[in-house]
């Protein structure tokens, strides 16, 4: 999931620095309040469709363009599709941008045989989808062949620049079955919190095992050459994950950034929204975080995006609903985003984002293939 708000400094700095540039850019955004932002949104509209020439479908990342550069526009919106034709999960290749208007082109079209770099088992793009300064487009990959669970495979991220081409791979280093991902950049500075879901799901053959895993990965954009994957920490472990006939692969998945730097992560299995403390500076695992809200309006949460007001924006894989949550855990607005499937909104509601000038939330429906919006 994309952050909401991203600071820019010259140069990474303290703790403290963090929190002055975010909140110099949202006064009081990062403050709990008792009005909720999604509340007044009564209507659901569908932008486009985002199956592109190929045939892939299931989209699950979004990303909103927020500078124009090469073949990125802003106010555009980039969706990452899972699967390919035939419905096979973690086989997709495809990146497609979405304008306002809602025309639609392929922003790029990933061949595993191609690669600049290591990605272990090949490409099915997942919701781990950010655009960092400078243009580059980063998305994650969970492989499988034919759509089998057991063949499912440690992926990468993918770096492609401002016209759709792969560049280069971030692989290793903790990358396993990055599943979603969000970021906050300082200057040419980014950090990158990824949830990984394949730490011994393979080997568990369908049995849940607590080894997810939420990584910050450093990353520099420099102003010539290529970004460069700097440093990496694990700082939450722990979480509950299995491979699933039907899902593929369930596990930790939406993470989502405050500006108080505190990291926020869908607990899928666990049927919670569990915080990390100093994401940003911390040096060691929170393990699986401190738990802000749990079942309730709460089950299977998805993505996860933080409100210009602060809360944070979960939706369900069991019941098609979004559900606001204030910081402090009161869950209180619920709204039927997906009402297709069997039951309704049935693991079709992944990637979110927050609509240029705060009019809406962008989401995505598996059910439909479609970029749909809030508002």
């Amino acid at each position: 999931m994309r952050v909401i708000h991203r600071a820019t400094l010259a140069a990474a700095g303290t703790a403290g620095a963090v929190l002055v540039a975010a909140v110099a850019l949202a006064p009081g955004a990062g403050a709990s309040t008792p009005f909720s932002f999604v509340g007044g949104f009564k209507h659901v509209t569908t932008i486009a469709s985002t199956i592109p020439g190929n045939g892939d479908v299931n989209p699950y990342g979004v990303a909103v363009v927020t500078h124009s550069q090469g073949k990125l526009y802003a106010g555009d919106v980039l969706v990452s599709n899972f699967n390919d034709k035939a419905n096979a999960q973690g086989t997709g290749t495809t990146i497609v941008e979405v304008a306002p208007n809602h025309a639609v082109s392929l922003f790029s079209q990933i061949s595993a045989a191609n690669l600049p770099g290591a990605c272990p088992g090949g490409v099915g793009l997942t919701t781990a989808l950010d655009i960092l300064p400078g243009g580059w487009v980063i998305v994650g990959s969970l492989p499988t062949t034919g759509g089998n669970p057991a063949t499912s495979k440690a992926g990468c991220l993918l770096v492609l620049n401002s016209v759709g081409r792969v560049v280069e791979t971030f692989s290793g280093h903790g990358i396993n079955g990055p599943w979603d991902m969000t970021d906050i950049s300082f200057g040419n500075v980014t950090y990158l919190f990824v949830a990984n879901v394949l730490n011994g799901t393979v080997a568990a053959g369908g049995k849940i095992v607590h080894e997810g895993t939420v990584l910050r990965l450093t990353v520099t954009t420099p102003s010539a050459g290529l970004p460069k994957l700097t440093a990496w920490t694990t700082i939450g472990s722990g979480f509950a994950e299995e491979t699933n006939a039907s899902a593929l692969v369930i596990g930790p998945t939406g993470v989502a950034l405050n500006l108080n730097g505190w990291l926020y992560v869908a607990d899928t299995i666990e049927n919670r929204i569990a915080a990390i403390p100093f994401a940003i500076t911390r040096t060691s695992s929170a393990k699986t975080g401190v738990t802000v809200t749990r079942n309730g309006a709460i089950k299977g949460p998805l993505g996860l995006v933080t409100a210009p007001n602060g809360d944070l924006l979960t939706v369900n894989s069991l019941n098609g609903n979004l559900v606001e949550v204030t910081p402090k855990g009161a869950q209180i607005v619920v709204k039927a985003l997906d009402k297709s499937g069997s039951p309704p909104g049935a693991g079709a509601l992944f990637g979110l984002a927050v609509a240029p000038s705060y009019k809406g939330v962008y989401f995505v429906d598996d059910a439909t293939n479609t970029l749909d919006l809030l508002h």
